[in-house]
C-alpha cells in the first residue's frame, strides 16, 4: 500500500452500521442517505498519491485504475473520504447500479481489469469526510464532516457526493423510491456523532434483513446433481465459527455453478452427520465441510434463540450472492437485527 502523509492514515477500519427494520424517526437527531450497493472504500489522497482501501484493509487500486486518475482530478489535493465504489450502467433505458459488473472487477489478471475498466468504468460516491488538509475530522460531528465532504469533491464526473436529508419522513420514502435505481436501503447517521472506526454506530434499513455469512459446507441435492443447500456460519465473540442454518432452493443451473464454487474448498473426503429434520425424519442431513474462505450475502426473515450460542436462522434463507469484498472474520453476530425477547404476557393485554 502506498505511503501517504495525512492526519488519518491507512489501514483504517470504516465506521459500520447495524440493521434495523424501520428508519429512526427522531427529527433533528439523524441524517438520512441512500444505501449504495457497491464496494465500501476509504480514499486517501495526498497530492499525486492515492490509496483506495477496502472495508477489510485491502488495496483496491489495482482493480480500479481508472478511478485512481479520477480521484486525482476531482478531489481536494489532501483528503481522506469514506464512500462506495459503484458501476452504473444503462439497464432498460435507465441508469442503475450493476453489481455483476462491479464484482467482475476483482480479477487477478491485469489485462482483464484494464479491459473492464474501459467497458464498465467505476464511480466513487462520497458519503463522509475523515480529514481535510492537515486536519483530522474523526472527532467532529457528522454535520461538519458533511460540509467538508461537499467541499472536497471539486468535480462531479466520476466522483460524487451522496444525497442526504434530515427529514425522517423523506428518509422513509427513500427506502422505496430509490430502490428502482439499484440502491438497497437507507443509512442513518447521528448529526452530532463523531466518526468511530470499526464501530457499528450507523443504522441501515434495507428492504429485507440481510447478513454476510461464511460458507462452511454443503449438501448434495437429492437428485445427486449439484448443491442442495449451503451450510452457513457466523463467528462468535470467542472466535468460534457457529453454524446458523442453511441456504437452499437453487435452480438446476445454479446448483451446478455453486458446486463448482465450493468443491475446490473441500478438504479430503470427510462427510459429517447433521441434525435430523424436524419435518422429514427420512431426509439425508449429512453434509460436506469446506474451508471457511468464502462469504455470501443471504436474506432472512427471523432469528431464533435467546443467546448467541443458540441463535440460528428460523427458516431456510435465500442465497443472494457471493461477496468477494468481505473477509470471513467480518461475519459476526453483531451485524444482525435481533428482535427483543418478550414473554407472551408482556404482549397480551393485562386482565
Amino acid at each position: 500500500m502506498e505511503t501517504v502523509d495525512l492526519p488519518v492514515l491507512p489501514p483504517l477500519e470504516p465506521m459500520l452500521a447495524k440493521a434495523q427494520t424501520t428508519v429512526p424517526p427522531e427529527a433533528g437527531v439523524w441524517s438520512y442517505e441512500p444505501k449504495w450497493d457497491g464496494f465500501r472504500a476509504l480514499v486517501f489522497r495526498d497530492g499525486d498519491k492515492v490509496v483506495m482501501q477496502s472495508r477489510n484493509g485491502k488495496e483496491l487500486g489495482r482493480y480500479f485504475p481508472e478511478l485512481e486518475n479520477a480521484l486525482r482530478d476531482e478531489l481536494a489535493v489532501r483528503c481522506v473520504l469514506d464512500g462506495e465504489i459503484v458501476v452504473p450502467r444503462d439497464i432498460g433505458g435507465r441508469i442503475r447500479l450493476d453489481w455483476e459488473s462491479l464484482s467482475q472487477r476483482v480479477h487477478p489478471a491485469a489485462s482483464r481489469v484494464k479491459m473492464l475498466s474501459e467497458q464498465t468504468p467505476a464511480h466513487f460516491i462520497g458519503f463522509d469526510a475523515l480529514a481535510i488538509g492537515d486536519t483530522s475530522l474523526l472527532k467532529d460531528p457528522f454535520r461538519s464532516r458533511r460540509e467538508a465532504l461537499a467541499e472536497a469533491v471539486t468535480t462531479k464526473q466520476w466522483c460524487h457526493v451522496t444525497r442526504t436529508t434530515e427529514d425522517p419522513e423523506l428518509g422513509t420514502q427513500w427506502l422505496d423510491t430509490f430502490e428502482g435505481a439499484g440502491l438497497d436501503g437507507v443509512i442513518a447517521k447521528r448529526l452530532d456523532g463523531p466518526y468511530l472506526p470499526g464501530k457499528r454506530e450507523m443504522v441501515k434499513v434495507k428492504h429485507a434483513r440481510d447478513a454476510d455469512c461464511v460458507a462452511i459446507g454443503y449438501r448434495i441435492h437429492k437428485s445427486g446433481e449439484g448443491i442442495g443447500s449451503i451450510l452457513l456460519g457466523l463467528y462468535r465473540d470467542d472466535g468460534e465459527l457457529q453454524m446458523v442454518g442453511g441456504a437452499a432452493s437453487f435452480t438446476a443451473k445454479n446448483r451446478l455453478k455453486l458446486l463448482a464454487d465450493l468443491e475446490p474448498l473441500r478438504e479430503g473426503d470427510e462427510v459429517r452427520d447433521g441434525e435430523p429434520s424436524r419435518w422429514n425424519s427420512a431426509a439425508d442431513k449429512r453434509w460436506i465441510p469446506v474451508r471457511p474462505e468464502r462469504v455470501c450475502e443471504v436474506a432472512y426473515d427471523q432469528m431464533e434463540g435467546n443467546t448467541v450460542h443458540g441463535m440460528r436462522f428460523r427458516h431456510a434463507v435465500k442465497f443472494v450472492r457471493w461477496r468477494p469484498d468481505r473477509e470471513p472474520a467480518s461475519c459476526t453476530f453483531d451485524q444482525l437485527d435481533v428482535p427483543l425477547n418478550y414473554d407472551l404476557y408482556d404482549v397480551l393485554e393485562s386482565t
